[in-house]
């Protein structure tokens, strides 16, 4: 993928989706690790954050705390550009939302959303978003 200029990072907890997601889409990424006594991932360049949801029913704790960690250190904070937020349309209003929190709290974009490990079309999206995302973000750079 020569057009690929960002990075991706993720978080995926015990349950693997994001995980799966991520090794189906075949994009070079980081983890952010569930525990939080490993070393947090250092992105070296901007990169597009995928997070899954984890909220009770009125939405709190919607972002993962080893993510909030991850955010929480402005050098990370600065090179983020965008988020792809992870979920399940069970839980209704709080489907993905980490990533409209993140959104909101990091003043970047939503750019994709997705159920669970995501299907066929939900990687040849991201694909192409990320394709397109990021050679508008190399131009607005210049």
């Amino acid at each position: 993928m020569g057009g690929h200029r960002g990075e991706l990072v993720y978080y995926s907890s015990g349950s693997g989706n994001t995980a799966r997601f991520m090794a189906r889409l075949g994009l070079p990424a980081l983890r952010i690790p569930v525990s939080p006594c490993e070393i947090l991932p250092e992105p070296g360049r901007p990169y597009v954050l995928i997070c899954p949801t984890y909220a009770d029913g009125e939405g709190r704790g919607a972002v993962p705390k080893q993510v909030i960690r991850f955010l929480n250190d402005p050098g990370r904070r600065a090179l983020l550009r965008g988020v792809i937020g992870a979920g399940n349309r069970n839980f209704g209003a709080t489907f993905a939302l980490s990533a409209r929190v993140i959104s909101a709290k990091c003043d970047v974009p939503v750019l994709y959303r997705f159920e669970l490990a995501g299907d066929d079309n939900d990687l040849s999206r991201v694909r192409a978003g990320l394709e397109k995302f990021w050679g508008t973000e190399c131009l607005t750079m210049a």
